[in-house]
């Protein structure tokens, strides 16, 4: 019996022709973690994933679904998959009536995420360019991006993050979960910056910078609110969607 994510995934790994291309940076620098098609063998691993963010997976997950009130009514976009449980556990959240929707440039994650999910799961696959999202403007009530900025080159970045704020309405969120600059008193931003600067070589720019540096200069959105988690490492950014006026500066 087929469930309600196999006509997606199937049709994105079917019609490769119709496929985006994997971008350059994912190819050279992320084969390991996500391309090649043993990588979700060896990190789709619950205390992996944890062991990875210093044991704060569960916090930062935890963070989100009460930033959400545990509820998700309409329709939220989480632009790329992520390993462990929070698609999951977001999907448990969405409210009657309402749909979780996962963008992912990488049929195989998608394919990964598919087999987590149960059948009846209200989820849609799409697999996009997190840089080039093939949705209308204002078509979610909200959008999720969960440490993906930290692994895109800083124009990539700053494309999602316009792309993320176009497809969510007025009123509605944009969450951002990922790396931030922490403490000078945290001793991991001396010795877990060196080792991203050799995996992850974007993540530099998380370290150093704060998110509102690549968010779009002309407006149209708001902070509600913003945290930081294990020494100032992690954060919690939430945006609200307004609509973008000629005296609206960015981020007031």
């Amino acid at each position: 019996m087929k469930n309600n994510f196999d006509a997606p995934v199937s049709t994105c790994v079917a019609v490769k022709k119709v496929l985006p291309a994997i971008p350059q940076y994912l190819q050279a620098h992320y084969w390991w973690a996500y391309v090649h098609p043993r990588a979700v063998h060896v990190f789709e691993r619950q205390w992996l994933v944890n062991l990875i963010l210093w044991g704060n997976y569960k916090r930062l997950c935890n963070a989100v679904l009460h930033d959400y009130g545990h509820q998700l009514p309409g329709r939220t976009l989480q632009i790329a998959c992520a390993y462990g449980d929070l698609t999951p556990r977001l999907a448990a959240c969405v409210a009657p009536g309402g749909a979780l929707e996962i963008a992912d440039i990488l049929p195989i994650q998608l394919e990964n995420l598919a087999g987590k999910l149960g059948p009846q799961a209200p989820i849609k696959l799409h697999c996009m360019d997190s840089a080039a999202l093939g949705f209308s403007d204002a078509s979610f009530d909200r959008a999720l991006l969960f440490f993906l900025l930290h692994e895109q080159p800083q124009a990539v970045r700053e494309r999602t993050l316009a792309e993320a704020l176009r497809v969510v309405r007025p009123g509605g969120t944009l969450t951002i979960v990922d790396y931030a600059p922490p403490s000078r008193f945290n001793p991991l931003r001396y010795f877990w910056k060196p080792v991203l600067d050799r995996l992850e070589p974007f993540a530099r720019d998380l370290f150093s910078e704060e998110v509102m540096a690549w968010l779009p200069k002309d407006g149209g959105f708001v902070t509600l609110g913003k945290q930081r988690f294990f020494g100032g490492m992690y954060q919690m950014l939430t945006l609200k969607v307004v609509e973008t006026t000629k005296d609206q500066p960015a981020g007031e």
